[in-house]
């Protein structure tokens, strides 16, 4: 056995014939009781129920210790979940809430008796209650993950949420991932989700003692994408052969497609027939019928599905269909009018997409009413939609049957139904007699005159044309006023006062006016009074109003106050009532439940004159409680005195 006094340098010789050599060792021999001052048992060990958990016990000892445990002051003996191991280590399986207590570790040897004791903690276990679960969701809405756990109280729990193996940064998808709930809640909420958020999703719970982990499958199902390499594999005059590749599904069966064209003059993309008429989400080729020949189009193809229409393909090559015969006859033919010997044919063009091809034109044809012969012209101008027929021979007046057609270079297309179109007619040929003007007022005059009877001869007549002018007018001041049908007068207005004016009056048909008769003419009477009645005095007794004014006296260049009119109405009602008289005195029998608003204004050869302002007159009731009042002079109404004696004593005074 070693013994300390063991210790020493130890040499070793080696020697032959040749020579001795020497090697030397030192031997140190090491004894001291168990320590645990540099390797103590863990002072808190933590573990989780269910869980297992090594206690070491490694104290430092020369020689090494005998190692025994003890549970409070039990010796802790090996049993189904408890193992002493070899190196003074102890294992507990499947650890329940009843190991949890302290533990001393006793280490002894030749040199002494050492002892640390640890505790052994017991936690609950961490439980996923609520873990994520496969979601199938449309693109556009919003969903909530759950992920939910019940642990112990005391242990802090952490939640991480990684998509398809990456972690989710909470904070730079703020615009579509937050995290929601509570301590013991990690549920990650997705705003407004994408096809691009299809994928696993892995909530991962971790605490101190443990980590625990959860996924899910999400499948996010939108429209299809865009279909792909749409081709124009052959075109016609009005169809075209296409072909394309499906684009990507999103996660749901494309049940459809449909095919769209543009054109230069279409407003955006249209949809257009097809052969076959449906094409299902396994057609990849079909054929568009009803194009318009000689027009450049463009085809894109759309996909859909159970979630909603896609987005369209990239637009195919821009292609032009083959040109054709015309197949559109021109409509709304008309005409008539123009001069003398013309016959003037008009039609609605034939827009540009319809016109098959190039070198359009129009093809106008007409004859007499009664004759079998046409005659047939060619307009070559694509923008036309008029044609003149000039001959000596043309009878004014006289109805021709046309009608018109199209062609381009590929051949003539049909013609419209036939109409009816009176060739042109001379100008009347003959004055308006009995031409007169007289003055009504300052600004109006009425002219009159006598029909023309009308014949071929001296022209068609469609209305009357007045002039009218001062002395001092320039041509362009000239004013012209036209009537329709068999009118005879017109009444003219705006005019000056106590002004001079000429008018004259000549027929018009579609060629033109004829001559003009004789001028005649009226001095317009002078302006209407320009002072309003004033000092107006009025007495309410029972129904009956009096009122009272003084005369207007008019200036020099003023027509003469032939008389008054006063216009009265309820305060709440628009309809006003008119009371005309020679006098300066009016009786009014109304019944006065409300309020009256009363104006009076002068009379005229040049019109009406100027307006008192509105006097208000207060219903019975109101004057009755009040008594009599004197209305003080405004800025609103002119002054006026309540007489408080019938009416009829002063108005001799007053005259």
């Amino acid at each position: 056995m070693l013994n300390v006094s063991d210790s020493g340098v130890y040499q070793c010789a080696a020697e032959n014939k040749y020579q001795i050599i020497y090697a030397n060792a030192e031997l140190r021999v090491l004894a001291s009781a168990p320590d645990f001052s540099k390797s103590p048992v863990k002072k808190n060990s933590f573990v989780q129920v269910g869980g297992d958990i090594v206690i070491e016990c490694k104290p430092n000892a020369f020689p090494r210790a005998a190692i025994s445990w003890k549970r409070g002051t039990e010796t802790l003996r090996q049993s189904k979940r408890i193992f002493l191991l070899e190196d003074g280590s102890f294992k507990i399986y499947n650890v329940t809430r009843s190991d949890a207590g302290s533990y001393t570790c006793i280490a002894t040897n030749q040199f002494g008796t050492a002892k640390n004791t640890g505790s052994l903690i017991v936690k609950e276990r961490t439980v996923i209650t609520v873990p994520p679960s496969k979601m199938d969701v449309t693109v556009g809405e919003s969903i909530v993950l759950p992920c939910q756990v019940s642990h112990d109280p005391s242990i802090e729990v952490v939640f991480i949420w990684f998509f398809n193996g990456d972690v989710i940064d909470l904070k730079k998808g703020v615009a579509h991932f937050e995290r929601i709930g509570g301590e013991s809640v990690g549920d990650l909420m997705i705003r407004n989700i994408q096809l691009n958020h299809s994928g696993k999703y892995l909530c991962t719970v971790q605490t101190a003692l443990e980590s625990l982990s959860a996924v899910a499958d999400i499948i996010v199902r939108g429209p299809p994408g865009p279909p792909e390499d749409v081709k124009v594999e052959d075109i016609s005059s009005t169809t075209s052969q296409l072909s394309w590749r499906p684009g990507p599904d999103n996660n749901s069966p494309i049940q459809i497609f449909t095919i769209q064209t543009r054109t230069p003059f279409s407003v955006g993309w249209q949809a257009v027939a097809t052969v076959p008429e449906i094409l299902n989400g396994k057609t990849y080729n079909a054929t568009v019928v009803g194009l318009n020949p000689w027009v450049e189009y463009e085809f894109r193809v759309v996909a859909g599905n159970s979630i909603g229409i896609g987005e369209p393909s990239k637009p195919s090559e821009l292609l032009r269909t083959k040109a054709s015969v015309p197949v559109v006859a021109p409509v709304n033919i008309n005409g008539g009018g123009g001069s003398r010997s013309e016959l003037v044919i008009t039609w609605e063009s034939i827009p540009e997409e319809l016109q098959n091809g190039e070198g359009f034109g129009y093809i106008v044809m007409f004859r007499p009413v009664g004759s079998t012969t046409w005659t047939k012209e060619k307009v070559a101008s694509v923008e036309s939609s008029r044609f003149v027929y000039r001959n000596e021979s043309v009878i004014p007046l006289s109805p021709f049957e046309v009608k018109v057609g199209v062609y381009n270079d590929e051949g003539e297309g049909p013609l419209s139904t036939v109409t009816i179109v009176y060739s042109g007619e001379d100008e009347p040929q003959l004055a308006p007699r009995g031409t007169s003007v007289q003055s009504f007022s300052a600004s109006e005059m009425e002219v009159s005159w006598n029909a023309i009877a009308w014949n071929r001869n001296t022209g068609r007549v469609l209305g009357y044309e007045v002039l009218y002018w001062t002395d001092d007018s320039k041509e362009s001041m000239i004013g012209k006023i036209r009537v329709s049908g068999n009118i005879t007068t017109k009444n003219i207005t705006g005019l000056k006062a106590n002004t001079v004016y000429f008018a004259s009056v000549r027929a018009y048909n579609t060629a033109g006016t004829g001559p003009s008769s004789p001028p005649v003419n009226v001095t317009t009477k002078k302006s209407p009074p320009s002072q309003p009645p004033a000092n107006i005095a009025w007495k309410l007794t029972n129904s009956k109003l009096c009122l009272n004014w003084e005369h207007v006296k008019t200036m020099e260049n003023e027509s003469e106050v032939l008389g008054y009119k006063i216009l009265y109405r309820q305060n709440r009602q628009s309809k006003t009532h008119i009371l005309e008289t020679n006098n300066t005195s009016a009786e009014l029998l109304v019944p006065f439940e409300e309020d009256y608003l009363i104006e009076i204004r002068t009379v005229s050869d040049g019109g009406d004159g100027s307006s008192s302002e509105e006097i208000r007159i207060p219903k019975m009731s109101s004057l009755s409680s009040r008594g009599i009042q004197v209305l003080e002079p405004s800025t609103h109404f002119l002054s006026i005195v309540i007489v408080i004696f019938y009416c009829f004593a002063i108005q001799p005074l007053i005259q």
